[in-house]
């Protein structure tokens, strides 16, 4: 149902629909999507929970993880009486933005990034890179991919990999 109201909140032509669905996604899941443009490959871990959507541009094979926020962080000038740092983010092809991170302005995050859990991200952020803590970023490791991709573990992996750390802290 989430992938369905997604698609009709961010491409129906219909705006009583496009109204309908976004009411549904903030009600059901607590997730509010609002993008000039974004591409239908767009991908929502954990069905968007929580997530604040407001962005200029999602290209290609976007991944956006929970409790996400990508917005504005405008301010006004009152000794000039205009709003100075106008705009939302851009987020490059294969973009991965982890648990909690919250990407702010008129901002690049260049392709095949992974901004990671918790960051907050205020300014520009090269292609192949990895956003960490506030506006800090390194270059991606090539021989990794980080927090997703498309083969994900199995759950029985995940379940013995859970049950070693349980087996490793019964035994300190």
């Amino acid at each position: 149902m989430f992938e369905e109201l997604v698609k009709l909140n961010c491409f129906s032509e219909n705006d009583l629909i496009r109204k309908e669905a976004a009411e549904l996604l903030e009600r059901e899941y607590g997730c509010e999507i609002n993008c000039i443009e974004m591409s239908e490959s767009v991908r929502f871990a954990h069905h968007g929970r929580g997530c604040t959507i407001v962005a200029a541009k999602l290209c290609d094979d976007v991944v956006i993880f929970q409790n996400v926020t990508i917005g504005a962080n405008q301010k006004f000038n009152r000794k000039t009486a205009r709003w100075e740092n106008l705009g939302n983010p851009i987020l490059g092809p294969g973009v991965i933005v982890a648990d909690g991170a919250k990407i702010l302005g008129p901002v690049v995050i260049g392709e095949n990034t992974v901004v990671g859990a918790g960051a907050i991200i205020t300014k520009d952020i090269p292609a192949n890179s990895v956003a960490y803590g506030v506006n800090q970023f390194k270059a991606k490791p090539e021989d990794y991919d980080l927090v997703f991709r498309n083969e994900m573990p199995t759950f029985a992996d995940i379940l013995a990999a859970n049950q070693q750390l349980i087996k490793k802290y019964q035994e300190n």
